[in-house]
């Protein structure tokens, strides 16, 4: 809720700038034009127009000085490029120097030392800080210099560590973050360079550049309309009007930071960066950081919790502590004689309080989900998934139903034309094969018209490359008829003197494309192609045999639809061509929608993906319910959904307008069935995830590719955009952008997600059985002994090894097999569970039991005498309580299994860790024995700590004998791998 009305107030700030702004550009214009002089930069690099100039035409729509600059193909000459050519790449760094990068002026980020800053921003490290500058004052006073400011010092040196640990922790994590955003913010534009099309990052835009725009894109800079089709903009992101603007030559501008929302068309960019309207308004914007992701709110609970209970553990502990003092002054009579050193001895008294208080206060808690989730999302980085919102990293962990497209996420995009039916004739389409097998089949003037639908009727474009090989660059199922015309001997170029008058283009809710173009002999000639039973629908007339056009009866109709389905069953996507001829038609007519005549029906074969089955199987086994959800008709549909393993011989398949037209009661009782929903409008997907969501309870993760997936892939538990396919409007609204638009990818992000969740739970359970221990320890030994056997010093280190080295080592485990065997966490799901409370509890009792007994009556049974015998007995309790700690961490890489080694010696930083934990332990035992309060030991002392410790992993392994009593729903046997099996029979439903 904060962060949407952040966003709301940010939208309405850009609105308020920019009509402030826009007026007051009018009001200057209206009075005079502003005179700009050539600068000699400009001047030397051959230019004849100013970068300020250029760039106030788009931002004050200014037509005026775009009539006077000569429009559109008179700004290319001022900049000195070519409509048709584009800019030279040579030329790319001379026009950033002189007109500027695409790049905004960014917030500086945090220095390493305002992280140390905010480090001791903590109270109670404050706290300690005085006691430790108290505690060196008083001891200088009562003992001298230097032994006084051992205590003190050490104290000081312990939190210098921890701060410095800690800043470099949060530092390395702010850099991650900001690279992570970098990559979000990297759009790929097509442009004209060089005289050919190609694509180049949002950040190589340059002045002058020829941008095509096309549905679902981002407008990457300002500039003014060359040429286009039915071109409509979205400018909500900048003035707050819903309402979308008609781009046409009587307006002309475009603006950074818009959509396109309908059409196509080309650009000549006239400003980027900081010189665009989208780059000066982002400067006055501060840019919010993410708000808490819900497992780090839940973990906020617990560690309040947590200090809470530690706070009145510290208060007894302190009131007993001086109690029992008092008592003893009271005994021995010096009730009235106070003196320097009962000041320090109290004064260490509090000081032990305070640090009681932060072992208890579980700051690690928070670290430790940051440290996860960054660690997951830079591995998911690598593995093709850009985590775009933190939460959804944890969130696709709990995921229970994943909603998928079919083309290009469970298929490789990868279209060729594999069949056709034309002239009542079906052909297969085979590569090898030339153009006259299908020539020798069909009369000339079908032929010609089917070429003529073909490069006319399209969103892409042939283009040929430098090393002069013809590629095409547009959709995949436009590639695939691009090429299969190609193969058949056309050329857009033959087409040129039949001009496009209008274009409708391709969109989920018509499913049809159509085109009219003007004849040579004159009228008009409209084609349509798309869904092959909407195309169909709109026909009334057909190609027979001998080349001629008939009346299409319902018996015919039904032996073309007839073809269609056998073309479906076979996994093909079928689309139909049709034309219409017409004598007149105005330009502002929309393209006629009934009595064409059809051409073909086209079957196109898209391959499903290898490892998609694996996948999906992957998915059943963790209990995640994979449904497809296409716009391709249902046989298509249902044949690659049997070859993916997603339908099954009970599931349902059904049609969007099927699906659109059930009752809410009807929905309810179909949709735990429905495994394949096709000719699905984007409104049936956003239906279906509600329903989930809200009916079902379950976590929903969608994925989605066009712009009109955006209310889905919103309403989601998790939206993923494909990173190929996808629209900038689908990428802007998902969570995560899968980058290849594999399927594989989305269940690696699950089990990245299930893996964030199970390392937090493993870093809890460690951390709560230090507290438990350290707590307990200290106070129970201060309630009989009037002694605390663990030092401030002490309890800081041991706060270290907890905190900030526990999360690094235990948040970065990387995902085992195991978890994707196991069901999705619920909703309502406690996060301790009762398999973490027997280990926590367990390990708790070891560890007290065996430091109570060293610490009553360690003396005697380790033959301890001497003066030494007191101050040696505790740092063997320190030393045993840190090995107890370190072979506790080993023990919670797995709460369930018993084999805890399996890939530690993988994990390098977990061996790092465990690794500089001993040894920097020895350190402190062995050589800053003034500073930790502590006294070398033997090597017997040494060895029996480490055996201690050691012990825990045999107490790990009986305590995972105990069998924990489960949950009603999950009140049945274990697997032999030691995890709960998924439920079911009704259950699961």
């Amino acid at each position: 809720m904060h962060l949407v009305l952040i966003l709301q107030e940010n939208l309405e700030k850009i609105r308020v700038a920019l009509y402030v702004q826009k007026a007051a550009l009018h009001f200057i214009e209206a009075g005079h034009r502003i005179e700009y002089n050539l600068s000699e930069e400009v001047r030397q690099a051959g230019y004849e127009i100013e970068p300020d100039e250029l760039a106030s035409l788009a931002r004050a729509h200014d037509m005026m000085g775009l009539e006077i600059n000569g429009r559109a193909e008179g700004l290319a000459g001022k900049v000195r490029v070519s409509l048709d050519q584009g800019v030279k790449t040579s030329e790319v760094h001379l026009r950033q120097s002189v007109y500027g990068l695409n790049q905004y002026v960014e917030k500086p980020s945090e220095t390493f030392w305002m992280f140390i800053w905010e480090a001791l921003q903590d109270l109670t490290l404050i706290i300690l800080m005085v006691c430790a500058a108290v505690s060196i004052g008083v001891g200088i006073a009562t003992e001298g210099w230097p032994k006084g400011m051992y205590d003190g010092l050490g104290i000081v040196l312990s939190i210098f560590l921890i701060v410095i640990v800690t800043a470099t922790s949060d530092y390395k994590q702010s850099l991650q973050f900001k690279d992570l955003d970098k990559e979000k913010k990297n759009i790929i534009v097509q442009v004209t360079r060089d005289g050919f099309r190609q694509k180049v990052s949002i950040y190589d835009l340059v002045v002058g550049d020829i941008v095509h725009l096309s549905i679902g894109d981002q407008v990457p800079a300002d500039g003014v309309f060359i040429s286009g089709h039915s071109l409509s903009i979205d400018e909500s992101s900048l003035s707050g009007e819903s309402e979308p603007v008609k781009i046409n030559k009587q307006r002309p501008f475009l603006l950074s930071g818009t959509k396109v929302q309908d059409g196509s068309g080309k650009m000549l960019v006239t400003s980027v960066g900081m010189r665009t309207e989208w780059g000066r308004l982002m400067v006055t914007l501060s840019e919010e950081g993410e708000d808490e992701t819900p497992l780090q709110v839940k973990l906020n609970g617990v560690a309040t919790i947590i200090g809470k209970i530690g706070l009145a553990f510290a208060v007894m502990t302190f009131f007993v502590l001086i109690g029992r003092f008092l008592v003893q002054k009271a005994l021995n009579g010096n009730i009235t004689n106070w003196s320097f050193k009962d000041g320090v001895i109290i004064l260490n008294y509090f000081a032990i309080a305070v640090t009681i208080i932060v072992v208890a206060v579980p700051e690690g808690l928070p670290l430790a989900v940051t440290l996860s989730l960054a660690f997951a999302m830079k591995k998911l980085m690598n593995s093709k998934a850009l985590v775009r919102h933190l939460s959804a990293c944890e969130t696709m962990g709990s995921a229970s139903c994943i909603c998928t497209d079919k083309t290009g996420t469970l298929t490789t995009n990868h279209m060729v034309v594999n069949k056709i039916w034309i002239c009542e004739k079906s052909k297969e389409i085979k590569i090898n094969e030339g153009k006259d097998v299908l020539q020798s089949l069909i009369p000339e003037k079908v032929y010609s018209i089917l070429l003529q639908s073909i490069f006319q009727n399209t969103g892409s474009e042939v283009v040929k490359g430098k090393d002069g090989k013809v590629s095409v660059l547009g959709t995949p199922t436009e590639t695939a008829i691009l090429e299969f015309g190609l193969h058949l001997g056309g050329e857009s170029s033959h087409y040129k003197e039949s001009e496009i008058v209008k274009i409708e283009p391709f969109n989920s809710v018509k499913k049809r494309m159509s085109v009219l173009v003007s004849l040579p002999s004159g009228g008009f000639r409209a084609f349509c192609k798309g869904a092959s039973e909407i195309v169909l629908g709109l026909c009334d007339r057909f190609v027979k045999a001998n080349g001629e056009s008939v009346s299409l009866s319902e018996e015919q109709r039904k032996s073309i639809t007839d073809v269609i389905n056998g073309f479906a069953c076979e996994a093909l996507r079928t689309l139909c061509i049709a034309f219409k001829d017409i004598e007149n038609i105005s330009k502002d007519d929309d393209i006629p929608d009934s009595n064409y005549t059809l051409i073909t029906v086209i079957g196109i074969k898209d391959p499903v993906r290898p490892g998609v089955k694996d996948a999906v199987r992957t998915c059943l086994a963790a209990g995640i319910t994979v449904r497809m959800v296409t716009g391709d008709n249902i046989n298509t549909a249902k044949a690659i959904a049997k070859e993916c393993g997603i339908l099954t011989d009970d599931g349902l398949a059904i049609e969007g307008p099927d699906f659109r037209n059930k009752s809410p009661q009807e929905m309810q009782q179909l949709i735990p069935k429905l495994q394949v929903m096709a000719r699905s409008l984007p409104l049936d997907k956003h239906t279906l995830v509600s329903q989930l969501r809200n009916t079902f309870k379950e976590v929903v993760a969608v994925t989605g590719d066009g712009t009109n997936d955006a209310p889905a892939l919103h309403e989601a538990d998790i939206g993923l955009a494909m990173g190929i396919a996808g629209t900038e409007v689908a990428k802007e609204n998902a969570d995560v952008i899968i980058m290849d638009d594999n399927f594989s990818t989305i269940v690696n992000v699950a089990r990245w997600g299930r893996s964030v969740y199970i390392n937090i739970q493993k870093f809890v359970q460690f951390q709560l059985t230090v507290n438990i221990v350290a707590l307990m320890i200290n106070f129970v030994s201060a309630c009989i002994s009037g002694s605390a056997p663990l030092t401030a010093v002490q309890l800081l280190w041991v706060n270290m090894i907890m905190d900030t080295l526990g999360a690094l080592a235990l948040a970065t485990e990387a995902p085992t097999d195991g978890l994707m065997k196991r069901p999705p966490v619920g909703r309502s799901a406690n996060f301790i569970t009762r398999t973490m409370w027997r280990n926590i509890i367990g390990q708790s009792i070891y560890q007290l039991a065996v430091l109570l007994v060293f610490t009553f009556r360690g003396k005697q049974l380790l033959k301890l005498t001497g003066s030494d015998a007191a101050k040696t007995l505790n740092t063997f309790i320190f030393n045993a309580f840190v090995f107890c700690q370190i072979f506790n961490e080993v023990n919670s890489r797995d709460m369930e299994k018993i084999n805890v080694f399996q890939g530690m010696f993988s994990n390098w930083i977990f061996i790092i860790i465990v690794v500089s934990s001993v040894t920097f332990q020895a350190i402190m035992v062995e050589l800053l024995c003034t500073f930790a309060g502590t006294v070398p030991l033997s090597w017997e002392l040494w060895l029996l700590s480490v055996l201690i410790g050691a012990l825990s992993l045999i107490i790990s392994v009986l305590l995972k004998c105990i069998p924990v009593e489960p949950t009603k729903r999950l009140a049945i046997a274990k697997h032999p791998d030691g995890y709960e099996p998924l439920p079911s029979g009704p259950d699961q439903a």
